[in-house]
C-alpha cells in the first residue's frame, strides 16, 4: 500500500467519524510518524488556504513542492487535500491534536510551521488572516512568541530578522551561549536529524532557509562580538 493510500485511510476515518485523537494516536513511532507529519501539513495547509479567502493554485502547487506526488497518485493526493479542506473539524482542533501527537517543544512542529509559511507565502503575499492563523498555530504549539517570530523572519521579505531571536538566546547572553545554541540549531537541521524526528525526506529541503539562516545570525553575533 502507497503512502498516499495510507494517508487517504486515515483521512476517510475522520470522514466516518472516527476521531482526530484515534487517528493521530496511531500515528506516534516511525514510519507512521511520517505519515501524521503528512497529514498535519496536509490538514493545516488546507485550512490556511482558505484563511485569505482564496485558495490559489499556487497554494496547492506549493503543497506538491513540499511533498514528491507521484503522477498515479496526483488524483489521490488533491481527493485526499479536498478532503482535509472541507472536514468540518476546525484548524485549532487539528492543531491541538498534533501538538499532543508530537509533545511541547518537539522539532518537528518547528519543521511543520516552515511548511505551513511555505504555503502561505506561495502566492506571492502574505496576508494578515495568514498571519493570524499562524500566530494562533504557533501558540496551540506550544512556540514561543520569539520562535514564531524566527521563522516569520525567514519568509516574510518585509520582516528584518533578529539575529539573537533566530537562535534563541538572550542579546545579553555569553558568547559561549550563543555558539551552544547556532552548533544545536545546526544539528536539529541536518536532514539525517530530520528524517529521523518524522519528517518526509521531500518536505527536509525546507530546512535549507532555517540553515542559511541559522549561520546568518551566528555571523552576525560573532562578528558583533569580535
Amino acid at each position: 500500500m502507497s503512502v498516499w493510500s495510507r494517508i487517504a485511510d486515515a483521512l476517510a476515518a475522520l470522514r466516518a467519524g472516527e476521531s482526530l485523537s484515534d487517528v493521530f494516536d496511531k500515528l506516534r513511532t516511525p514510519p507512521e510518524r511520517t505519515i501524521g507529519f503528512t497529514i498535519a501539513v496536509i490538514g493545516l495547509g488546507a485550512k490556511m488556504a482558505k484563511a485569505d479567502g482564496l485558495v490559489t493554485r499556487d497554494e496547492v502547487t506549493a503543497f506538491r513542492e513540499v511533498f514528491h506526488i507521484p503522477r498515479d497518485e496526483e488524483a489521490n493526493a488533491a481527493r485526499i487535500f479536498n478532503m482535509a479542506r472541507t472536514d468540518v473539524a476546525g484548524f485549532e482542533e487539528y492543531a491541538g491534536r498534533i501538538a499532543r501527537m508530537f509533545g511541547a517543544s518537539d522539532s518537528v512542529l518547528v519543521d511543520l510551521m516552515e511548511g505551513l509559511f511555505y504555503i502561505a507565502l506561495a502566492d506571492g503575499e502574505y496576508h494578515p488572516n495568514e498571519d493570524d492563523f499562524l500566530h494562533r498555530v504557533a501558540e496551540i504549539f506550544g512556540l514561543s512568541e520569539r520562535d514564531f517570530r524566527a521563522i516569520r523572519t525567514r519568509f516574510v521579505a518585509d520582516a528584518e530578522p533578529d539575529p539573537w531571536d533566530v537562535l534563541g538566546v538572550d542579546p545579553d547572553a555569553p558568547l559561549d551561549e550563543a555558539r551552544k545554541a547556532w552548533r544545536q540549531l545546526v544539528r536539529d537541521t541536518h536532514p539525517d536529524r530530520m528524517v529521523a524526528r518524522g519528517v518526509p525526506e521531500e518536505a527536509v529541503k525546507l530546512a535549507e532557509k532555517r540553515l542559511i539562516a541559522i549561520n546568518r545570525a551566528w555571523e552576525t553575533i560573532s562578528e558583533g562580538r569580535a
